[in-house]
């Protein structure tokens, strides 16, 4: 018997089948790739699982959507469950995805893929894919490092990816709730996913939108509707563009601005059926010329443009005046059309303690507490100078790599195409760049520049360095953060609203440099840096972590049984 993966390669087509007789391929589950090598257009390939090769290749071979595959890859070992096979598929799959070589043909697996744990898992994950990945490398059939890949956006967004419980619950309850909609000529329908930054929003967002772009392919009762994404957040529209280009069901014209949506559908006499909104709560909720919105609220033209509207909602990431709900309007709005509510509250980004998520969640509440402990898998740490906090973070990407520096929009930016900096003479960084393809964290060149909000909302980096500017600061006296919306040069964030009196303006603004910080110290997987600009805010927050390290050292020792 051998520990080691056990690969044939075969033509894909009836005489080739009864050459597999090899055990492990045979006669045990197995994992396959079916695949071409197009040169003159993007190849596609399809991966399975399966328990009955010969049985299920013969399928594939009767399948017209199978035409254009030349070959067959099997892959087999001899500790192969059908366990191992579902996981090391569905790693295929979103692997795949990021490696942005093959369109796949997979739809949605007519199974649920929500996270489990089974025997011998991490072995299954690490060491048998690890050397799976490497074979698909010198075969050509891969091209990126896994590493590389588990940096990318496409792979952290893949609709293939496993659900938590919370969020399977509910995409299927929402599924359903679609499949019965689509039937009845009522009013329009709305539907809310709330949930805090990190806690999966997006992931549940991609796999709902493409199991219901694959059902419209299906003898199902959604079968030819007209469904939508709609994408406010232009980095993240362009990871989205990405996914469409590996998956068979997913078309780029069907992920829109929410604007381009509303005049395309105007201008085309379209009646779209469902509409996934990501990230509503960026949607204006007045007139911008700017931004060639002529009505009132763009929420509400969604609204009456689609028979189902999904939108995911998070207060607190408003970021602009334009776009700001207070509760009241919230709560307006959702009984107005009678809303449906779901909510995700698992945080999955941050592998950090709930103490860390609580210290953040103070912060922007105005509030400046003990800073808690590090955990083994996640640093919370505040750096004395602008240069420790450039070296902690260009010293983690080189190991780690996906690692930035962040900051509070604070510093003067315009779209004239010169280079701005953050703190000249002290960060003195480039700061706020864009580029018409590839986002902003995935562009290496960007470890020498300051992202912002709009540049990584949405998106995970492995660790961050997180600038806090000028417009927050620390108060001694009532010992809480102040803010100075003067200070603050997102002056776009603030323009937009004659609906609101002195007082609400001055709150919405508040809480929009509040929420950006809330945005911006919620991105991180690993580790949050932290430099703040302000001598009494700084100098707080060492004080801080100074008695942090007192506490931890100051702990006493365990016995340990032996004599000294």
């Amino acid at each position: 018997m051998t520990n080691q993966l056990i690969i044939e390669d075969h033509h894909f087509k009836k005489g080739e089948l009864s050459s597999i007789t090899t055990a492990y391929i045979d006669q045990y589950p197995v994992v396959y790739i079916l695949y071409n090598r197009n040169e003159k257009k993007r190849p596609v390939a399809y991966i399975g699982q399966t328990v009955q090769v010969n049985k299920r290749l013969k399928q594939h071979l009767n399948n017209s959507k199978r035409k254009e595959i030349k070959e067959v890859l099997l892959i087999g070992h001899e500790k192969f469950n059908q366990s191992a096979t579902y996981n090391i598929e569905t790693n295929l799959i979103n692997h795949f995805i990021g490696d942005e070589q093959f369109q796949l043909q997979n739809v949605s697996q007519t199974r649920q893929v929500q996270m489990h744990q089974y025997y011998e898992k991490e072995y299954y994950d690490e060491v048998v894919f690890q050397e799976l990945w490497e074979e698909l490398q010198r075969r050509q059939l891969a091209k990126h490092s896994i590493d590389t890949i588990r940096n990318k956006d496409v792979y952290k967004l893949s609709p293939f990816k496993e659900l938590t419980p919370e969020q399977l619950d509910i995409k299927l309850e929402i599924i359903e709730y679609c499949k019965q909609a689509i039937q009845q000529d009522e009013i329009q329908k709305v539907l809310m996913i709330e949930g805090e930054a990190g806690t999966g929003k997006s992931v549940l967002l991609a796999s709902l939108y493409n199991t219901l772009q694959d059902y419209t392919k299906s003898e199902s009762v959604l079968k030819g509707t007209d469904n939508y994404l709609l994408v406010n957040h232009s980095e993240m529209l362009k990871t989205y563009h990405t996914m469409a280009e590996s998956l068979p069901n997913l078309k780029k014209n069907h992920m829109l601005k929410p604007t381009s949506f509303i005049n395309k559908t105007d201008n085309q006499k379209l009646h779209p059926d469902i509409v996934i909104v990501d990230e509503a709560h960026l949607l204006l909720t007045k007139k911008d010329s700017y931004n060639s919105f002529h009505y009132e609220n763009q929420l509400e033209e969604i609204i009456k443009r689609a028979k189902i509207t999904i939108c995911i909602f998070d207060p607190k990431q408003v970021l602009k005046i334009k776009s700001y709900w207070d509760q009241d309007k919230l709560d307006q709005f959702q009984k107005r059309y009678n809303a449906s509510r779901f909510k995700l509250k698992d945080q999955l980004r941050m592998k950090s303690s709930p103490q860390i998520i609580q210290w953040i969640d103070d912060i922007v509440e105005k509030r400046v507490t003990p800073i808690p402990e590090s955990t083994a898998s996640f640093e919370l740490q505040i750096m004395e100078t602008h240069d420790a906090l450039k070296n902690k973070i260009f010293s983690l990407d080189k190991k780690e790599g996906l690692s930035r520096i962040i900051s509070t929009f604070d510093y003067v930016h315009k779209k004239d195409g010169a280079s701005y900096l953050v703190e000249p003479g002290g960060i003195n960084l480039p700061w706020n760049t864009t580029d018409t393809k590839r986002t902003w964290a995935e562009r290496p060149d960007t470890i020498s520049e300051v992202g912002s909000i709009y540049t990584v909302q949405g998106f995970d980096l492995n660790n961050v360095g997180v600038v806090i500017g000028p417009s927050v600061d620390y108060d001694p006296e009532t010992d809480q953060l102040i803010i100075d919306i003067d200070k603050y040069e997102d002056k776009g964030a603030f323009t937009g609203r004659d609906d609101m009196n002195q007082e609400l303006t001055k709150k919405a603004k508040e809480t929009i440099i509040l929420n950006s910080l809330n945005v911006l110290m919620k991105r991180a997987i690993k580790g949050l840096y932290i430099y703040a600009i302000n001598p009494n805010l700084r100098q707080k927050l060492i004080t801080l972590q100074n008695e942090r390290s007192q506490s931890y050292h100051a702990k006493p020792t365990l016995f340990n049984g032996t004599d000294q």
